[in-house]
């Protein structure tokens, strides 16, 4: 470039500096959607955000070593070149990404990882040339350096806040790449005007960045159309539904034969071809043993499913149900087949939020009950109290006031360390002190034929925190050989009164479909040495020995 007077100099290294402020806010937003969509793919989110995070680092690292061997001859050629590419590459890269998982699914490990690479080359790339451009505007190195690092740090913290806050909100996975690749363009062609008098080959670049922007542009959108078509292909039956939340990704299917199947984050969480037989083992086994319970607290089971279970005894007053998440109980009041499943359990649910340290008493609204779980406003039949809390179960059971005479479990998986705490020592501790003496309080439990230590770690945190437990388990089409623990205070029960009181002589509900006593008799037993859990440590907030063996047990089956 060619000696600039003050004016010039300050002009084209203010437009540097802003140039830098958009990639940093691109670059973390671009490890973010990469880490996103390989913890979504692939689980353990924490793993795959720190791999992710790391490869990009590591490739950043390698590309501003790269720079060195490039010329100082046609410097925002190359800047602006670079930044086309790696907005082709970025903008593109997710769909790339999820279409190599549809298609041939062992390659998306490589695939995936190696854009990241690519990607994070590039970025590497990008702080040098900045440098090495501006250096015509200040030519000394301190100030040079300290705006363009300056800009990049600032950038890239409005980067986080604007993926977690904004585009997340607002926009899809691939919607969000393919609106960061437009900034890059932004970026170059900007680049273009402003340096239009040190550009070797504008009309070659105007074209390429025209070509590059349409290509972008025309993916943003048609990203949800997009996105929809490469979804249906990793499932066999049509998406009737699809809604990324702040916390999850709720997908719901449905075949011809009306069957329909919920999806958490690629999981199946339930099968209206046998979801019935989980959600009475979850629910009957637990309530049959208590004498006429009145107040029972559902954590998790947003879907309404197991509160449809608990509507059948007819001495039932109160339901506390916990879900973070209020898309999930929404999607339970609103979406027919969702609601016809659950039989209207959530239809008239008052939601009560957090209040600053507590949880505010709200308004309560009465549920009529009516034969088997379907309920309608009617003056001589018994109310049920229902309430839905949408935040976290942690929070609730520390803040929460009040004691049940039932606790049910309905928690995804411990696939990852933030549920993984749901499942510790002292999160039971906190359930124990509101479950009344007598009371009995009943968790879902993954596997104990797949996922055997999980299953028994579970159990033994329960142990730990004062419960006196029995396993239960039972075939569940949809997911195998399925576990349960139920528990009561070690001082009601003691440590075997528990499977007394299970296995009481007591009716079952009316309306249960496919549960029987022998049923529940016979899922209390379990083959030889499949209860040894002398080797394996409790779960605890601050040494977690559940998720690891969790991973374990499932990467064994893949």
């Amino acid at each position: 470039m060619s000696p600039l007077n003050s004016t010039q100099a300050k002009r084209l290294s203010l437009v540097l500096g802003l140039s830098m402020l958009f990639v940093g806010v691109c670059g973390l937003s671009y490890e973010y959607s990469f880490s996103k969509l390989a913890s979504d793919v692939l689980g353990n989110a924490t793993k795959q955000w720190a791999l992710v995070i790391g490869v990009m680092m590591l490739f950043m690292g390698l590309g501003a070593d790269l720079q060195k061997y490039l010329s100082d001859q046609n410097l925002v050629d190359r800047f602006i070149g670079l930044e086309i590419l790696l907005g082709i590459v970025g903008g593109w890269g997710i769909t790339l990404s999820w279409y190599v998982f549809g298609q041939w699914h062992d390659a998306f490990v490589l695939v995936h990882y190696g854009l990241i690479a690519l990607v994070g080359l590039l970025i590497g790339l990008e702080i040098p040339l900045l440098t090495r451009v501006n250096e015509t505007c200040l030519p000394s190195l301190k100030e040079n350096l300290g705006m363009i690092l300056k800009m990049d740090y600032i950038g890239s913290f409005l980067g986080a806040l604007i993926w977690v806050y904004l585009l997340t909100k607002y926009f899809n996975l691939l919607e969000i790449t393919y609106l960061l690749g437009l900034i890059n363009l932004a970026v170059a062609l900007a680049a273009l005007w402003f340096f239009r008098d040190f550009v070797k080959y504008p009309r070659r670049l105007a074209m390429l960045g025209g070509l590059a922007m349409l290509a972008l542009g025309i993916g943003f959108w048609q990203g949800e159309p997009l996105r929809l078509a490469l979804e249906q292909r990793l499932f066999k039956d049509p998406i009737i539904l699809a809604k990324t939340t702040p916390y999850q990704r709720i997908l719901l299917t449905k075949n011809l034969r009306g069957e329909l199947d919920c999806y958490i984050n690629g999981h199946l969480q339930f099968s209206s071809r046998d979801e019935w037989i989980y959600h009475e083992f979850l629910v009957h086994p637990a309530l049959r043993a208590i004498e006429n319970p009145k107040r029972v607290l559902v954590l998790g089971g947003g879907d309404g499913l197991a509160v449809r279970e608990i509507l059948k005894y007819p001495s039932i007053e109160q339901i506390d149900l916990v879900d973070l998440d209020p898309a999930m109980t929404d999607l339970a009041q609103t979406q027919p087949d969702l609601v016809k499943l659950n039989q209207g359990a959530f239809q008239n649910a008052k939601t009560k939020l957090l209040a600053s340290q507590g949880v505010s008493p709200g308004e309560s609204y009465l549920l009529e009950q009516q034969g088997q779980g379907f309920f309608r406003r009617q003056k001589k039949s018994e109310a049920v109290e229902l309430a839905v809390y949408n935040l976290d179960a942690f929070l609730f059971a520390q803040s929460a006031p009040g004691i049940y005479d039932a606790i049910i479990l309905d928690f995804p998986d411990p696939n990852d360390l933030n549920l993984s705490k749901l499942y510790s020592v002292e999160f039971y501790q906190l359930l124990k002190d509101k479950l009344v003496l007598g009371g009995v309080l009943v968790q879902q439990a993954t596997s104990p034929a797949f996922a055997k230590e999980p299953f028994l770690i579970i159990g033994k945190s329960m142990e730990q925190a004062g419960f006196s437990t029995l396993p239960i388990h039972h075939l569940v089409p949809s997911f195998g050989d399925w576990g349960f623990w139920l528990a009561g205070h070690r001082e009601a029960f003691g440590n075997r009164g528990l499977r007394e009181q299970v296995l009481t002589e007591r009716p079952l509900a009316e309306g249960v479909r496919y549960l029987t006593p022998e049923l529940i008799g016979a899922s209390t037993q379990f083959g030889q040495k499949q209860l040894d859990w002398t080797d394996l440590e409790p779960n605890h907030l601050l040494k977690d020995s559940l998720f690891a063996h969790y991973r374990e047990a499932w990467e064994r089956l893949q």
